[in-house]
């Protein structure tokens, strides 16, 4: 059986651990075993990106720029091994894969491109009387070594998302990818050292919870990116002190339809948001909030909507929901759905499952104690609830402590400008569902939901850190 190791230094290192296996959802055979990376190994990966931060330190922003278009290439010519290895490994669809890694190669273009217009600014010191005879100026300078925490739901996306911005601004990256991501994580960095990139600037370490602590807490990283749940954010945010950390944490998306909107579009867009990719996205729609004047005519259109998905085989380009990432995670689902109506709810839409696939489910009158209201499900089911007046809806949609991305569909400016005001998250979508997400815009949540911002210029800030200069010429 094929062991799944860690990646330090152009290699994968061959080391003691406990192996773990990976199981396709699709079939619930295992792929591999992964090789749980030990401390000993996780401060060897780290050791290996702080000498190679060194040594590359004084490389030019050029070079940095071609290490990244370079890559892109690489992975666009390796294109059909990756898309492979995501439907697989977390059992995404063909046609969602093969996005992911085009956005993915993208991204890196738009990053290289970014860098070139990265400056600092010239500071006024002669605004008191004492710097009177000075300049000053600021510049971006790298951290050192970034630790990348990744999730299982964009293997791919998420881990360039962190790795790019990182890389083009001078650090060395260490990625601990969630175990069934590891082996898209794996080969993203075999491709980017076969391209150009030196050894050590990109490791790999293997595992689950154990190797994430000791990567954070290790005293050589100096910041840390990390996508995930809110409970793991927590515990990694305690292990890594006062370090730089930035995180895209849980989420509960609200989707807002007032009765001004065009209700068939916005059952059509939801439906996508909701059940596409199982759920299985921070922004999945997973609230939606209707006006009792329109309930029953969009809740119509909606379960038309979402009946019209077809969930199969993840092969299919065709297929909209394929399994999700395992089947303890499909029970658990489940386990949602038939506790909501134990709770008084009831299906619009009832979901079925079939081994890691779970169909749609639409739940409506469901108590606002409910888990499906109040916690993150990150899974197929989604919960339709009234609205008398915009007030409700608003008051309704900032029932949670998660504020990562919403959206509100309305034809009324005074209303979505109110919306833009009073809702809060930390991205803001009008007339389109939660789930939708361009790369060149601050991506990030409030309260519960993280801190920090992703997104092509703003990852680059993130990861990077002023530093002042100041001269008294002639001296």
């Amino acid at each position: 059986m094929n062991q799944i190791r860690s990646f330090i230094h152009g290699v994968n290192v061959v080391h003691e651990g406990i192996e773990t296996p990976l199981v396709s959802p699709i079939d619930l055979l295992a792929v591999g075993h992964a090789v749980e990376a030990t401390q000993a190994l996780v401060t060897e990966a780290v050791n290996d990106a702080w000498q190679a931060y060194l040594d590359n330190k004084s490389e030019s922003s050029e070079r940095r720029i071609s290490w990244l278009n370079q890559a892109a290439t690489g992975i666009e010519t390796n294109a059909e091994e990756l898309i492979g290895l995501i439907i697989s490994d977390v059992g995404k669809p063909r046609r969602a894969a093969t996005f992911e890694v085009n956005r993915a190669v993208q991204f890196m273009r738009s990053v290289a491109v970014q860098m070139q217009t990265l400056c600092g600014e010239v500071l006024p010191l002669d605004v008191s009387s004492a710097g009177v005879g000075h300049f000053g100026f600021t510049r971006r300078i790298p951290f050192g070594v970034v630790a990348a925490i990744t999730p299982f739901n964009a293997p791919i996306n998420l881990m360039i998302q962190k790795v790019a911005p990182a890389l083009v601004v001078g650090n060395a990256v260490v990625v601990k990818p969630h175990p069934a991501g590891a082996r898209v994580a794996l080969a993203i960095a075999r491709i980017m050292v076969a391209t150009g990139l030196p050894k050590g600037l990109l490791n790999v370490v293997v595992g689950d919870r154990a190797p994430a602590i000791a990567l954070v807490a290790s005293p050589k990283v100096a910041a840390i990116t990390f996508t995930g749940g809110t409970a793991a954010g927590t515990a990694l945010s305690r292990a890594a002190g006062s370090k730089k950390f930035v995180a895209e944490l849980g989420s509960n998306s609200a989707n807002v339809v007032l009765d001004d909107a065009d209700l068939k579009d916005a059952a059509h867009r939801i439906a996508a948001a909701a059940f596409e990719a199982s759920g299985q996205q921070c922004v999945s729609a997973q609230r939606v909030i209707v006006m009792s004047s329109v309930y029953d005519e969009f809740l119509e259109h909606f379960v038309q909507s979402a009946r019209a998905l077809k969930c199969d085989d993840p092969q299919d380009p065709k297929t909209d929901l394929g399994p999700m990432v395992s089947l303890a995670q499909a029970n658990r689902v489940m386990d949602v759905a038939r506790s909501s109506i134990a709770v008084g709810g009831r299906f619009a839409l009832e979901p079925h499952q079939q081994n890691c696939i779970v169909s749609p489910g639409i739940l409506v009158d469901v108590p606002l104690s409910a888990s499906i209201w109040r916690d993150e499900i990150f899974g197929p089911l989604v919960v339709v609830q009234r609205a008398s007046t915009v007030d409700e809806a608003l008051a309704l949609a900032n029932d949670t402590p998660f504020g990562l991305q919403g959206s509100v569909f309305t034809r009324d400016l005074a209303k979505a400008f109110r919306f833009a005001d009073h809702f809060d998250v930390g991205s803001l979508w009008i007339n389109e569902a939660s789930r939708f997400r361009l790369d060149n815009y601050p991506f990030g949540g409030v309260k519960e939901s993280g801190h920090g911002r992703e997104g092509v210029r703003y990852a680059i800030e993130e990861l990077s850190q002023v530093k002042f200069i100041g001269i008294r010429p002639g001296a």
